[in-house]
């Protein structure tokens, strides 16, 4: 059925050499909506692409009618590639060159309609690239305002500690290599992905975060690979994968230690071949995505305690970063607090300009069991209660509540119950190197329920 709002509609391209397959095909497609422009030769396809920005071209790969080799429409694939990059291409075939379609997604197509085609699978086809399409768009107009608004990841390393790694990161950074980031929870694994994407080769391209550990394996599968219509039962339409999404791009696969142990077979095969399959669907779709893993978890534990695949380690693993917590940086605590200040004084309008020496103190005393994510809780919190007219930051505003670090077990009793809870929680997270599914089972908690309560002290800046 045809958008009942009014956003402009869909523009696509129709390529073929036969009349009556152009005619199916636009009545079909402007009944549902698009606006469809139709071509009968590849010469003509090119100067329909020069002179109109098209949302997706149907291209038949097959334009001269005694061969099925496929060339003369590969070719012209090879030269929109050229032209317009970011042009999403379905390819058209006869069942018998089926190889020539798969040929095609290999060099950029993003899938390909078997002649003849059933109606209701070729609209539904045509609707989720489009989709992506626009998905890919927005986030490459939002990666170009990044750039030039120069919003770049800060990375702040005056610290020994952090200094040793600033060098490989530098050096990683423009490759297409896959990098593991390890370290605490807060050290600042996810602005180091981030860092390394906007400085690599696929910075005008989607980067795309998943937590991979935080949700349960069925949904996770969908949301790293889709899902077609009726895959199981809340599969209501087609949804597309973070693999899809970050096609040409980065895949940034936060808490991978956690990542369900019957997924990670299929991860690998992506790993080493690029072919997605959706969930419930048997086509396969070809990207190129490089990926940035970061654990909190000792995976070489994981591998011992066969929860962590070792091929899979290894193929996440071409470079290791491993990020020291806060209390092993200390030199950095006060520079990354008054870059933090900056950031949230311009944010909430409040004309503040650095620490007195009692908040410089609190700041260097402070164990940070958060890490940096904790600091930047603390500095946004302490903006917020400031007085304006006192110009400074005070340790009153900062509210650091040392006693959580070493309360004996004798004060407990002093202390309210959620304060008691987190205690207890990071206690068991420490003891088990920060292996979420252990500490879990120790409390006595779901994964899920554990993940909610980290949620809640990341949100609480606790």
């Amino acid at each position: 059925m045809p958008p009942t709002t009014d956003t402009p509609r869909s523009r696509i391209l129709v390529a073929d050499d036969q009349p009556d397959v152009l005619d199916a095909l636009k009545f079909l497609l402007a009944d549902e909506g698009f606006v469809v422009d139709t071509a009968r030769s590849p010469s003509e396809v090119i100067a329909k692409v020069e002179g109109a920005e098209y949302d997706l071209a149907i291209l038949d790969l097959n334009y001269t009618r005694d061969t099925t080799s496929g060339q003369e429409g590969l070719d012209l694939l090879d030269r929109l590639r050229g032209i317009e990059p970011e042009l999403s291409v379905l390819v058209m075939t006869a069942w018998s060159s089926v190889p020539s379609a798969v040929e095609a997604m290999r060099r950029g197509a993003r899938d390909y309609i078997e002649k003849p085609w059933d109606d209701e699978r070729l609209v539904v086809t045509v609707r989720n690239q489009i989709d992506l399409h626009r998905a890919v768009r927005k986030s490459n107009r939002m990666v170009e305002a990044a750039n030039r608004t120069q919003r770049v990841p800060v990375f702040i390393a005056e610290s020994t500690a952090v200094g040793a790694v600033q060098q490989p990161i530098e050096r990683v950074a423009p490759s297409d290599a896959s990098v593991l980031i390890t370290g605490e929870h807060g050290t600042g694994k996810e602005v180091v992905a981030a860092w390394l994407h906007a400085r690599s080769d696929r910075r005008a391209r989607p980067m795309v975060t998943m937590n991979a550990g935080g949700i349960s394996e069925g949904i996770a599968e969908s949301e790293l690979f889709g899902h077609v219509k009726g895959a199981f039962t809340d599969a209501r339409s087609d949804r597309i994968g973070c693999f899809e999404l970050a096609d040409e791009g980065t895949l940034f696969l936060d808490e991978i230690g956690n990542m369900p142990t019957k997924l990670q077979p299929k991860l690998l095969r992506v790993l080493q071949t690029g072919e997605v399959q959706r969930v419930g669907s048997s086509q396969v779709r070809f990207v190129n995505v490089r990926v940035i893993a970061a654990t909190n978890a000792d995976l070489h534990q994981a591998i011992a305690g066969g929860q962590f695949r070792e091929d899979l380690f290894y193929r996440i693993n071409t470079v290791e970063i491993h990020l020291p917590p806060l209390r092993d940086r200390r030199e950095d605590v006060e520079p990354l607090a008054a870059h933090f200040l900056a950031r949230y004084a311009v944010r909430y309008g409040k004309p503040l300009e650095g620490f007195d020496a009692e908040a410089h103190k609190a700041l260097r005393a402070y164990a940070w069991p958060g890490n940096v994510r904790e600091l930047a809780h603390a500095v946004e919190r302490a903006v917020l209660m400031a007085d304006p007219s006192a110009g400074t930051i005070r340790a009153a505003d900062l509210a650091l509540r040392e006693q959580l670090q070493a309360a004996p077990a004798t004060g407990l009793d002093d202390l309210p119950l959620e304060d008691i809870e987190r205690m207890f929680i990071k206690k068991a997270i420490a003891r088990h190197g920060g292996d979420i599914r252990r500490a879990a089972a120790q409390l006595g908690l779901s994964r899920s329920a554990l993940y909610r309560r980290l949620q809640h002290y990341e949100e609480t800046g606790e």
